[in-house]
């Protein structure tokens, strides 16, 4: 893997994941799946849908609907997310003390997330997480245009598509055991940083930065 020179702390751009990386959208995820199977009259198996997050929703969609209805259901979950995934989503442990040791070392935070934008954002600004940029529908290695644009040298998520993504930019892949991949998968699948959680974050961003200063 290709790695970039690190800049100063002035310079320092940190990305971010969402789901399972800050926040633990399981919950409100279930409940969306299991209204959208209520309105529509069709099976959805939300206790393992929640199981694979991390791949855009139309790929989940497709194992429940036919393929010619599966925009028009993404976009009517879509519509119903607001009322039922936002108020039962937690931060997870150490997110909001992440993002924030970024801006305290000078840098800046960019969320980059697979999700529909808008929701993100309502989870965002719910659970008081305050990244200085915000970028959706964006998916493993899609997610480097947006890492590329804001100069993100360091991306942080829980998914192998998280690493891709980061590799793909050209980023250090910083990755967290709290979503769908154990410390040992995520190693396998060549992340260059493997977190118990994002509480072990801060100390290791110092120690990132006082290394790449040296």
């Amino acid at each position: 893997m290709a790695h970039m020179a690190y800049p100063t702390a002035s310079a320092l751009t940190v990305g971010f994941d969402l789901d399972m990386t800050l926040i633990d959208s399981r919950p409100g995820i279930h409940a969306c799946y299991t209204a959208l199977a209520e309105r529509t009259g069709t099976y959805i198996d939300a206790d393992l849908a929640v199981t694979r997050l991390g791949p855009p929703l139309v790929e989940e969609l497709a194992n429940w609907f036919p393929a010619e209805h599966v925009t028009e259901m993404a976009d009517l979950y879509r519509s119903m997310y607001p009322a039922h995934a936002i108020t039962g989503t937690a931060a997870l442990p150490g997110a909001r003390e992440a993002v924030d040791a970024v801006g305290r070392a000078g840098g800046r935070s960019v969320v980059v997330t697979a999700k529909y934008e808008p929701n993100a954002r309502l989870h965002l600004d719910h659970l008081g997480i305050e990244p200085d940029a915000l970028v959706g529908d964006l998916w493993a290695e899609q997610k480097a245009r947006a890492l590329r644009e804001h100069g993100a040298q360091v991306y942080v998520g829980d998914h192998e598509g998280d690493v891709r993504g980061a590799r793909t930019a050209g980023a250090l892949s910083v990755t967290v055991a709290t979503g769908p991949f154990t410390e040992a998968q995520l190693h396998a699948v060549g992340a260059d940083v493997v977190l118990r959680d994002l509480t072990e974050f801060p100390a290791w961003l110092t120690g990132h930065l006082q290394t790449s200063a040296v």
